[in-house]
């Protein structure tokens, strides 16, 4: 009789940690990330009677281990630059104020004062940031640092190309026999220089070419008048099919290139030596003589002028891209992702973050989308994984286990109260 009171007693103590995390999972119906838990029970040893073989009761149910589900969020689209979301396995790695690692699922990004990139909660968010211009992966993580307000340096010219065609029936002498085409060059302080490359029919097949540069953009120049770059001039051979003959393409590695030197710029900056390249990669010719009309198809060249940054996001892959203002675009952080083998063994300790647990596998950390780690989705994050329905449920069953183990202590109590009055 009393075995079944205190056995109802553990009833009602299960059922109301049943119904207190049934009362978390809904409050946190609409966290970031956060993954629901469940009520695990079971029953405590049976205690013999002694009534033969079989003759057994159980004395109730223990303490419900909570256990977290880590199935899979939905991903929700967002506005947000430095939202993120771990589509398959895997945690972000963050760093709380004691400098304990934690692992979490919630990736509402932010920049803090000092260009820490954090959670939402505060917690630095670790991974790679690029260093003297490199981004190496390989290395240790650490807390990720945002650039802002970067002054980005400029890149002098050193190559350019002129993707275009001659045309193979213009005549010598006429209007149609000539061609010239700018094309905008940066030197080391940034300043751009519009080069103007000229073409002129001087026999069948063969054509003469020209740069020059503006007459003030250099000390020996005259304002107003084109300035020549005499190591930029020379004549260009095609053969019966209208493609490069002279210069040939490499090797030697000088072929198919056209030095052009400029020295003695007005702004100071250093002399510019840019190769002007004939041939692309597969050595095919960029500028041909077909009997079509003289048109410049594109042109390119490797020089940036000194930018601002204007923007920094996280894209999918987890990298962290900064844009400038010049329309470059660079990747300074990665953001690292650990891998757990039984995530179910981690501690919750609040924030939406979880630690090691003392039968916790070693994090396995590094790169999304590798070795098992899930995929990294920027401007997205991952939704809670409360199924509100199914909550409903859960709390109707506890309820109606606690009224029925209050029901038994009740029963209980009468049969003792007739047992006492029995003897009296």
């Amino acid at each position: 009789m009393f075995t079944s009171f205190s056995t109802a007693l553990t009833g009602l103590a299960a059922s109301e940690v049943g119904v207190d995390v049934v009362g978390n999972n809904l409050a946190n119906l609409n966290t970031t990330g956060y993954k629901a838990s469940t009520a695990s029970f079971y029953s405590l040893v049976a205690e013999s009677l002694g009534l033969g073989s079989g003759g057994s009761v159980g004395l109730g149910t223990g303490k419900p281990r909570v256990i977290t589900d880590f199935t899979q969020g939905a991903i929700q689209s967002t506005s947000g630059a430095l939202d993120a979301a771990i589509q398959g396995d895997g945690f972000f790695v963050v760093r709380d104020s004691a400098g304990t690692l934690n692992y979490t699922r919630a990736g509402n990004f932010q920049v803090d004062a000092n260009g820490n990139l954090i959670t939402g909660t505060g917690e630095k968010v670790e991974g790679w940031t690029m260093t003297g211009g490199v981004l190496n992966t390989n290395g240790a993580i650490s807390d990720i640092t945002i650039p802002s307000g970067t002054l980005r340096a400029p890149v002098p010219t050193t190559n350019m190309s002129l993707n275009l065609n001659l045309d193979a029936s213009a005549t010598v002498g006429q209007a149609n026999a000539t061609f010239s085409t700018p094309i905008q060059v940066v030197d080391s302080l940034g300043t751009t220089h519009v080069l103007t490359v000229s073409f002129t029919k001087t026999d069948a097949n063969t054509w003469d070419y020209a740069v020059t540069i503006p007459g003030e953009d250099v000390t020996a120049g005259t304002a107003g008048t084109p300035f020549p770059i005499d190591s930029a001039a020379g004549t260009l051979t095609f053969d019966s099919n209208g493609v490069l003959s002279d210069p040939p393409p490499p090797p030697p590695a000088d072929n198919g290139l056209v030095p052009i030197t400029i020295t003695g710029l007005v702004d100071g900056a250093s002399d510019m030596d840019i190769n002007w390249s004939l041939y692309a990669p597969d050595l095919s010719s960029r500028v041909t003589q077909y009997a079509q009309a003289t048109a410049l198809a594109s042109n390119s060249q490797d020089g940036l002028t000194a930018a601002q940054l204007t923007h920094v996001a996280l894209s999918d892959g987890g990298q962290i891209i900064a844009q400038f203002s010049n329309g470059q675009q660079v990747t300074v952080a990665q953001v690292a992702i650990a891998s757990i083998r039984n995530p179910d063994s981690l501690v919750a300790v609040g924030d939406n973050n979880f630690q090691i647990g003392p039968n916790t596998a070693a994090p396995a950390i590094g790169l999304p989308d590798t070795a098992g780690r899930g995929k990294v989705l920027g401007g997205a994050l991952e939704s809670s994984t409360v199924d509100i329905a199914r909550e409903f449920t859960n709390l109707i069953l506890m309820q109606r286990g606690y009224e029925a183990n209050a029901k038994v202590i009740s029963a209980t109590d009468q049969l003792t109260q007739t047992t006492i009055n029995l003897k009296q």
